[in-house]
């Protein structure tokens, strides 16, 4: 229940940012998808700060969050070596 009301707080919350730029929800596609890029990055930001916090430099703080595969999803490049690496664990 805590989720859910966490998340209608932030739905709230957007609701005023787009009413405070003139953006009508539904927003248009490219505003809403720049939109969710930003929550993704967003969400990054408290892990790569705790990193940055213990004295640890941009790239290993970046490295250590993970964030890579959770904005960018799994690379082309990385689908590759990640079914290797099944194939060998199996």
């Amino acid at each position: 229940m805590k989720l859910y009301l966490a998340s209608l707080a932030a739905g709230v919350l957007v609701g005023i940012v787009y009413s405070l730029v003139n953006v009508r929800s539904p927003a248009p596609p490219v505003v809403a998808l720049i939109g969710l890029l930003g929550i993704l990055i967003g969400e990054q930001i408290v892990p790569v700060a705790r990193h940055l916090w213990k004295g640890d430099g941009l790239k290993t703080a970046i490295g250590l969050a993970d964030c890579s595969n959770h904005v960018l999803g799994r690379l082309p490049g990385r689908m590759r070596d990640a079914d290797d690496d099944a194939a060998h664990r199996s």
